[in-house]
């Protein structure tokens, strides 16, 4: 079975969630083509922004709706992250939202301190695993990609692992890097979705949204630039590498704690 994905890579709208539900809908309406996954960028309604006690919505609010309308008008699986209230909290939270309205939930475990995001929200304690058209996949959130254990490949947990990002230009370097050592480590598919442009705070963003290889080379590299790409991905291809290489056998075991 192949998974088709789509990963939107853009400009966002500072702090303006209905500017940017309007222009995601645009764009999709206008260059998607038939596909099983459609990503978004981390807090693609407003940018990455610690202004949550003016800006945040209420969990399960508008762009969830927005959401899944998306899913349902392109049958396609809609993912992206939000900055949320709830329970007197906020979170960044990625939204998994399935064709037929049903979604999970993944709130964002490694908050961002040099940006004091851990100040603002509260991390989340589980990981998100789903099933889509028999590929399991684990969607995180960005600055979760600099920890190899949260994201390790236990038992073949899954077959695409999946980074939502506002990862700036200055970092461009460890992001690409970084990818592409998850991707090795977990035999499996690899993507990251990134912006473009400058936020609110001045900071510039290169993109450079991908799909990794589980071999770890670039079967989808972007440029600095707005665009929307899919891709098909082959289950048969991924089993076929891990039983040629089966180096998952030999991976320490452990547990996470805390």
């Amino acid at each position: 079975m192949n998974l088709r994905v789509t990963i939107v890579q853009t400009e966002l709208h500072w702090q303006d969630a209905e500017a940017n539900r309007n222009m995601f809908s645009e764009k999709l309406a206008n260059a998607a083509p038939k596909t099983d996954l459609i990503v978004l960028p981390e807090m693609f309604t407003t940018g990455f922004s610690m202004n949550a006690a003016d800006v945040a919505e209420e969990a399960n609010g508008t762009t969830l709706n927005w959401m899944q309308q998306e899913a349902k008008q392109h049958q396609a699986v809609v993912t992206g992250s939000v900055m949320v209230r709830a329970e007197e909290q906020h979170f960044n939270r990625l939204y998994w939202v399935r064709p037929d309205g049903s979604f999970a939930t993944y709130d964002k475990k490694h908050l961002f301190r040099m940006a004091k995001e851990h100040h603002t929200y509260t991390s989340g304690k589980e990981r998100l695993l789903v099933e889509l058209n028999g590929w399991k996949i684990c969607p995180l959130v960005c600055y979760d990609l600099r920890f190899p254990v949260w994201s390790r490949n236990t038992d073949s947990a899954y077959d695409l692992l999946l980074y939502v990002a506002n990862w700036p230009k200055i970092r461009r370097q460890p992001w690409r890097t970084l990818l592409q050592a998850r991707a090795i480590e977990n035999l499996a598919y690899v993507a990251g979705v990134n912006r473009v442009g400058t936020d609110g705070n001045n900071h510039p963003y290169s993109g450079d949204s991908a799909i990794i290889h589980p071999k770890g080379y670039h079967l989808l590299e972007t440029a600095e630039v707005e665009g929307i790409h899919t891709l098909t991905l082959s289950k048969k291809e991924l089993e076929d590498f891990r039983e040629a290489f089966p180096a998952h056998l030999d991976a320490d075991r452990f547990s996470l704690e805390g």
